[in-house]
């Protein structure tokens, strides 16, 4: 059981300023679905486009925007107060990222075969075997996946759920993904990865993540 804040908290937690932030930022995409099948036109350029589902407060993706200017990326958050958040902590613009505020299993509505990477950091576990289907690894889920990535296709997925590691591993494997790294201690392994703002208080609390990187 973690011992942190839950997200849940986090999400109802409203910020005065929310609207305000939101509609102010440069780099939010307020219209998605007018760009399906055309994200390159948004970016200027034809490089590569890694997404990530849940950006919660933005460390892991900034991070990663700027630590790598040759590939564009797409954070969605389906929580406006979670996004208004992120858009505080990093209110300038970058030229090769942008955000929405969406609900992942929209997905098809907006990308259409344009994603090389999918990032699953610290997705809600949904625990209980009603509500496998929710989990974003679930193959519903899945079959949505097949639709926006462009040729091959690679997740990345971090989590401190052994429930929801155990059943993403058995769902990719029976999907065909081949598993190029499996961690169940990310910290003490040699893999490099950008820390999220959930894995810096993990860590802390001597929490041990989960990793791995499927490629099909």
């Amino acid at each position: 059981m973690r011992k942190l804040e839950s997200s849940d908290s986090m999400r109802l937690r409203n910020l005065k300023d929310k609207d305000i932030l939101l509609d102010s930022c440069s780099y939010l995409v307020k219209n998605p679905l007018e760009y399906k099948g055309n994200w390159a036109s948004l970016f200027g350029n034809i490089n590569p486009i890694h997404l990530e589902i849940g950006m919660g407060k933005g460390d892991f993706i900034v991070k990663m925007a700027l630590d790598n200017p040759n590939i564009n990326f797409i954070g969605i958050e389906k929580y406006s107060n979670v996004l208004a958040r992120a858009i505080k902590k990093y209110p300038d613009k970058y030229p090769n990222l942008v955000i929405i505020n969406m609900d992942a299993i929209k997905l098809e509505d907006v990308f259409c075969h344009e994603i090389d990477t999918l990032y699953l950091n610290f997705s809600d576990p949904w625990p209980k075997e009603r509500c496998k289907n929710r989990r974003l690894t679930s193959p519903v889920f899945l079959d949505i996946y097949e639709n926006i990535f462009k040729d091959r296709k690679r997740i990345v997925m971090k989590t401190d759920n052994l429930i929801l590691f155990q059943s993403s591993i058995v769902n990719l494997s029976q999907a065909g993904y081949i598993f190029k790294e499996v961690s169940l201690d990310l910290e003490h392994s040699s893999i490099l990865s950008v820390l999220t703002e959930y894995e810096k208080k993990f860590r802390e609390n001597n929490i041990k993540i989960n990793y791995l990187e499927a490629i099909k």
